[in-house]
């Protein structure tokens, strides 16, 4: 797995959000951490209702299965299969229209300028996410987020925060 994590992300992204759709799962994201010697891949799911103990255990068998039939991967790794929890990470457009009116941290990276704020999901389309700041509209580029998370306690069930 020497391919940059973001890369790996992407791809193991493509492979198994297929197979979470056919067993009623929402693929949440992916992210790699870890060194070189054993990376981590860490797997987040959501369902209708959430996930509980069982799911993750049965999302376990078939993620690991599909990470051991492809031939890109080679070599030891871990992998956490988790729901997003709290902090659910914002990361298509979706996301933030399924979040609008819930708190949201974004951090974001324009003409060379770092931006990170906390507010509420005011505004979220195709292209760009507005978040209120302190009654203060800022708007975001998708293209320009580095990185955004809900904030707050989740009722996925509601898909909103409580």
């Amino acid at each position: 797995m020497a391919v940059a994590s973001e890369k790996v992300a992407e791809r193991l992204e493509s492979l198994i959000e297929p197979e979470a759709a056919r067993n009623g799962y929402e693929l949440v994201a992916v992210e790699q951490a870890g060194g070189r010697g054993v990376p981590v891949i860490r797997v987040l799911l959501d369902r209708e209702g959430g996930v509980d103990l069982e799911a993750l255990t049965t999302a376990n068998r078939w993620i690991s299965k599909l990470l051991d039939d492809d031939p890109s991967l080679v070599g030891p790794y871990t992998l956490e299969v988790s729901s997003p929890g709290v902090d659910r990470p914002l990361r298509r457009p979706r996301d933030f229209q399924r979040f609008v009116g819930e708190t949201a941290t974004v951090k974001s990276l324009s003409a060379g300028k770092r931006t990170s704020l906390t507010g509420r999901i005011a505004k979220a389309d195709d292209v760009a996410v507005t978040i209120d700041h302190d009654g203060e509209l800022h708007r975001f580029d998708y293209k320009d987020i580095t990185k955004a998370r809900l904030k707050g306690v989740v009722d996925f069930g509601k898909g909103g925060t409580t």
